[in-house]
């Protein structure tokens, strides 16, 4: 994701129990519910790395943001 821009992440749980997506350097928390979905808004951050896991599987249920610096062209990757 670019920096300085705010953005919504989408979480999907194909999974029969909740789990509660936690991020410390986010500062943000959420419970999807078992085989469901939801969404939260981040940003505008700095360029870096932000890990978030899931409180409930912490060690299968990780991922994390990549900002990187806003360099005036459009990259998606």
């Amino acid at each position: 994701m670019p920096a300085n821009q705010k953005v919504k992440l989408y979480f999907i749980n194909h999974d029969p129990t909740p789990e509660e997506i936690d991020s410390f350097s986010l500062n943000r928390e959420k419970v999807i519910f078992q085989n469901s979905s939801g969404s939260i808004y981040i940003g505008p951050l700095k360029p870096g790395d932000y890990p978030f896991f899931g409180e409930f599987h912490p060690n299968s249920a990780v991922g994390k943001v990549i900002v990187k610096p806003d360099n005036g062209i459009n990259d998606v990757n």
